[in-house]
């Protein structure tokens, strides 16, 4: 069915329409290339670290931009790491460095691997008990998470919107639940921050991971996590900083207690400018825009009785589904080809969410962005019912 599909179709002269942006935001708004080229066009500058004032702060002005986004009142407790990843691996194992005893952790099964396979890792070395929830439609329903709490309960590590359901979890629920059994909070703010308002200033969580290329518009590897209590969680790698230079210990102040070596000044300044731009174009206004064109797409792909979507009505723009009689793979393969679409197909590293909703088969995932048009929706959704159609024919025939 592929092969006869793609001799009638060609992406040909067709324009690339880009559905892959829970994974990387594309393509980026033009002050964040702006911003690239400028922090190269001069010398680095480093307040402490260069004279002269040659050039921009860049981890200043990212710090500041990003932690009013964030709604966090202590821009210096906001910490820079690679991406979302380097951020959980830091954060899970500093907080287990000051773990005496026994340690039972609790994560959910609408998590992404950068989530589950480090708490994996420490409970295959019997570091830890893990423990996941089930998830019950889309969301983690807080009376589980309060179900699941033992008396050497300490930790609890999830998500905060799923990359594959696109579904917001009640944090705040969760969070004063954990609170009120002395439980750690670590939250994954990958797919949530730059889509949603987040307000760390009154919610219950003591730590917030972010990722910079996603909905903040940025560029692949910069993120970072906001810490609430530094002292809760140990430094885990140590170098240099730039400060306290004549000390052989590691600085305990933030953020250069978990900020080592030279930074990404490149790619803080394109996160400054990711952020700035959503600041200026308005939280609401992008919220709006990705209702209106989630919504469209799936009463869209809904009209054709063989697509299945996995979640009608997610809190993000996010559109998970398969086509009956289709490999997921071949889908994506179809639009590729057929239509210069790009989507993303798989397991998208959350291996768990498709054990439940697919029997771990996979799904087409599209994703959406502000730069996303409603012609781009329109093209795909058209794109995906002809690829159903085609598809229902066949297995009619047959």
């Amino acid at each position: 069915m592929v092969v006869r599909f793609l001799k009638q179709m060609s992406a040909g002269e067709r324009p690339l329409i880009y559905l892959n942006n829970a994974a990387t935001s594309w393509p980026k708004p033009p002050g964040v290339m702006e911003a690239i080229a400028q922090s190269l066009s001069l010398p680095v500058f480093g307040s402490g670290r260069t004279t002269g004032t040659q050039g921009e702060d860049y981890i200043t002005r990212a710090r500041e931009s990003l932690s009013a986004l964030l709604g966090a009142d202590t821009p210096e407790n906001l910490v820079f790491t690679h991406n979302a990843t380097d951020s959980l691996n830091i954060l899970i194992s500093g907080f287990l460095a000051g773990i005496k005893g026994e340690c039972h952790v609790l994560t959910t099964a609408l998590d992404h691997n950068s989530v589950l396979r480090p708490l994996y890792e420490y409970d295959q070395q019997h570091r830890i008990c893990l423990d996941i929830i089930p998830f019950e439609g889309c969301s983690i329903r807080p009376e589980a998470a309060e179900a699941a709490i033992r008396p050497d309960t300490r930790l609890m590590v999830m998500t905060h919107g799923s990359n594959v359901l696109g579904s917001v979890q009640d944090i705040r629920a969760i969070g004063n639940i954990l609170h009120e059994h002395g439980i750690y909070f670590i939250v994954d703010g990958a797919q949530t921050a730059g889509h949603i308002p987040v307000g760390l200033r009154d919610l219950p969580v003591d730590a917030f991971i972010f990722t910079g290329h996603k909905g903040l518009l940025g560029v692949p590897g910069t993120g970072g996590f906001f810490l609430r209590d530094p002292e809760a969680i140990a430094p885990v790698r140590f170098g240099g900083t730039g400060t306290d230079s004549f000390s052989l210990l590691h600085p305990r102040r933030m953020p250069e207690r978990f900020e080592i070596g030279t930074h990404n000044y490149p790619g803080l300044a394109a996160l400054a400018a990711g952020v700035e731009f959503i600041r200026e174009t308005g939280m609401g206004s992008i919220m709006e825009k990705a209702e209106r064109q989630t919504a469209f797409l799936i009463r869209e792909l809904k009209e054709e009785s063989n697509i299945t979507i996995y979640n009608e009505h997610p809190d993000l723009p996010i559109i998970a589904f398969n086509i009956g009689g289709l490999q997921n793979d071949d889908v994506g393969f179809m639009l590729a080809r057929g239509f210069n679409i790009i989507a993303r197909t798989g397991l998208h590293c959350a291996p768990l969410v498709h054990r439940a909703i697919d029997g771990g088969e996979g799904c087409v995932r599209l994703s959406l962005s502000w730069n996303t048009t409603d012609e781009e929706c329109r093209i795909a959704a058209d794109a995906i019912r002809r690829i159903a159609r085609n598809a229902d024919s066949t297995v009619g025939q047959a």
